[in-house]
């Protein structure tokens, strides 16, 4: 059996106050997937005096990051993604990988939005309510 790694094909979103639409992901780049749930904190100290371990347990949102191209006669994609970061309000996001699978749910992006003028890219981060579902 193999592994399958590869290309991001697109990122769709579907937003209930900024519409819908399709960002792509730059070819050959390295995107970063956190499923998001449950973690056990990775802290050697967290030990009692007679060795028993402390399991500290807490819940993580999902996330997915992973640089985009947006065109530079055309500033809407940046415009859309700002606006949906300083948003309350969350949008359906799908990230369609080229192995077919695609990975998705509700969430929004964080973290600046900063296009690069002279590669057309810029630095996608979606943070997910929850956990991110295999669809």
């Amino acid at each position: 059996m193999g592994f399958t790694g590869g290309d991001v094909k697109l990122i769709s979103y579907n937003h209930p106050i900024f519409g819908s639409g399709t960002l792509y992901a730059k070819a050959g780049e390295d995107g970063t997937l956190n499923i998001g749930g449950y973690t056990s904190a990775d802290d050697d100290a967290n030990i009692t005096g007679t060795g028993q371990m402390i399991d500290i347990i807490t819940r993580k949102r999902g996330s997915f990051e992973i640089l985009c191209v947006w065109d530079t006669v055309d500033i809407k994609e940046l415009d859309t993604i700002n606006d949906m970061a300083g948003s309350p309000v969350l949008g359906d996001w799908t990230v369609e990988h080229i192995s077919g699978v695609v990975w998705g749910g509700k969430g929004k992006p964080v973290g600046d939005v900063i296009g690069s003028t002279g590669t057309s890219t810029f630095n996608l981060k979606l943070a997910f309510e929850g956990k991110i579902n295999n669809l």
